[in-house]
């Protein structure tokens, strides 16, 4: 018998469809052949389970992903762990993160699986969208952005739906599923001003992200953490914060942007993360890339220090939130 067909077989003849631990580990299976590229195998895998889940069980079949539209944006990762400014402790943990999926097989010879939840919380701008795709990136998955105007619906019980899509279009591949401002979907439930309907996704939400397994790494990013569902934070099981952009983590954010494009600002690192005190990662990145456009149209005729100088007149008259007109 091909390999093929005897996994199928070995699935169909398997546990009971509803059982956990027989769920998961079939799973896993169809997330590797899924990783392998063997899509074929993968579909053949996934329609097995689907037919076995369902013989005398009400649980919903798996989704594939392309009967999940709109529901995600996927990307190939490009961004580096060693391109970001992170605090200390903060890279200790990603490193220990990304260590454990590489060597999952060695957890798993233990009955350990490596950890998949992750919540991170920050000011806007400070670094959350890009080191989940970092994450992405070093574990060698898809980064997979949950779209909100998709998945939001305006009837009762729709979004729970389109959840439980999502969640299970994804849970056979591994990948990373980022949630952005997860407080959108992830409210406190107590909160009075909140309607059933909310509660209801709040529910559901948890219920789907108990149920993924280990190669389907979930990372939720909040600026707000304290409008989040008590029971949000006991199911993340890493926690970060990450901070504003500070003096010095401008100064090597600048010196190791600049080494990595090869474009010279011609003024000190220093200088310009003091002129631009208030600016955030994201915003920092907006300005080296604006001072390497305005380089490249220049041509020639380009002076480093007086195209820095000049964004940097530019970039200190902009608007900002909250500031006089």
């Amino acid at each position: 018998m091909a390999r093929g067909d005897l996994l199928v077989a070995l699935i169909q003849s398997g546990a009971g469809g509803d059982d956990l631990a027989f769920r998961r580990a079939a799973e896993a299976l169809i997330a590797e052949e899924n990783a392998k590229k063997h899509g074929v195998l993968a579909s053949q895998l996934a329609e097995a389970l689907t037919r076995k889940r369902h013989s005398g069980s009400s649980v919903s079949p798996l989704t594939r992903p392309s009967e999940a539209p709109g529901l995600f944006h996927e990307t190939d990762p490009t961004r580096r762990l060693t391109d970001l400014v992170l605090p200390a402790a903060v890279r200790h943990t990603v490193n220990d993160l990304v260590e454990e999926h590489h060597r999952r097989d060695l957890l798993r010879s233990h009955g350990v699986e490596p950890r998949h939840r992750f919540l991170l919380a920050g000011p806007p701008g400070s670094g959350k969208t890009t080191l989940a795709e970092a994450i992405a990136t070093e574990i060698a998955v898809p980064f997979l952005t949950v779209r909100y105007e998709s998945l939001i619906g305006s009837f009762l019980g729709e979004t729970a739906s389109r959840l439980e899509a999502l969640f299970s279009a994804v849970r056979t591949r591994p990948c990373v599923l980022f949630f952005d401002e997860f407080d959108a979907v992830a409210k406190e439930r107590g909160d009075t001003h909140e309607t059933g309907e909310i509660k209801r996704v709040v529910s559901s939400l948890l219920l789907q992200i108990d149920r993924l397994p280990s190669h389907v790494i979930v990372i939720a990013a909040t600026n707000h953490s304290e409008l989040l569902d008590r029971a949000v934070w006991r199911r993340m099981q890493v926690r970060l914060a990450l901070p504003s952009a500070s003096r010095d983590g401008k100064i090597e954010w600048l010196r190791a942007w600049s080494e990595r494009s090869g474009v010279e600002f011609g003024k000190s690192e220093r200088t310009i993360a003091d002129r631009l005190k208030d600016l955030s990662y994201a915003e920092l990145e907006d300005f080296a890339l604006d001072v390497q456009r305005r380089q490249i149209l220049d041509g020639f005729d380009a002076v480093p220090a007086d195209v820095t100088e000049r964004l940097l007149r530019a970039w200190s008259g902009r608007a900002r939130p909250n500031s006089d007109d």
